[in-house]
């Protein structure tokens, strides 16, 4: 239900938000400002680059993560970082956002719960796939986070389902927004399964791989609009 609900929902912001952008640009182009961005279309944009949406989601979950922490994991960026294909950015920035603040978080967690003497954190790879015949462009971001209970997996598609603090569920009630850095770096366990509904709601998808004391992988499948 609660997969549908969320669809549905994504559905009506992005028709409204379509509607408003387009308006919005033709106003600016009959006033002749100039400031449109000749490479959107509504909330599309027609170039979208998945390593500057990465590199945005990397400083946001590093803020986070520091400030919850007081330190972060690197991030490493590989494959091809210079592709751009049509999408809505701000979709990509949710999901890859969710996917490296549960890596860094877990990345932390685990090593500091392993070791005991000063040490560096082992870094969280993103690797950016796509080739010719390629079906979608794929997205991994993969930790050395300690992994993820066998029995846990599916558990982690459901809504409300987290492993933070009561006290951060309970400071993520009353957060007036739930898609900004001012929100709690682990909060109330719905953040993977919307981040499935983005993905999926353009044909994509996100699955993930975990190996219980080592990481998890995470895989992002997006269709290219158009």
């Amino acid at each position: 239900f609660l997969d549908r609900f969320h669809a549905s929902r994504i559905g009506i912001r992005i028709l409204a938000g379509q509607y408003l952008a387009l308006r919005n640009s033709a106003a600016s182009n009959n006033n002749a400002t100039g400031g449109s961005d000749q490479n959107y279309i509504g909330m599309v944009n027609v170039r979208t680059s998945p390593y500057e949406i990465v590199q945005q989601a990397i400083d946001d979950a590093t803020f986070m993560c520091a400030r919850r922490y007081g330190d972060a994991p690197e991030v490493i960026v590989r494959g091809r970082l210079d592709l751009d294909f049509p999408y809505i950015p701000t979709h990509l920035h949710y999901i890859l956002l969710e996917l490296l603040k549960n890596s860094m978080r877990a990345t932390v967690d685990w090593n500091l719960h392993q070791n005991t003497a000063a040490f560096t954190f082992p870094p969280v790879s993103v690797i950016i796939a796509d080739g010719k015949d390629n079906e979608d462009l794929t997205i991994k971001v993969s930790d050395e986070g300690g992994g993820i209970p066998r029995s846990h997996i599916q558990r982690i598609w459901s809504y409300l389902f987290t492993t933070a603090d009561p006290a951060i569920q309970e400071a993520s009630l009353f957060a007036s927004e739930d898609h900004s850095i001012d929100s709690p770096l682990a909060g109330l366990g719905y953040g993977l399964p919307i981040s499935r509904s983005y993905a999926r709601y353009f044909g994509g998808d996100l699955s993930i791989m975990s190996m219980e004391g080592h990481g998890t992988d995470a895989f992002v499948h997006l269709r290219r609009l158009g």
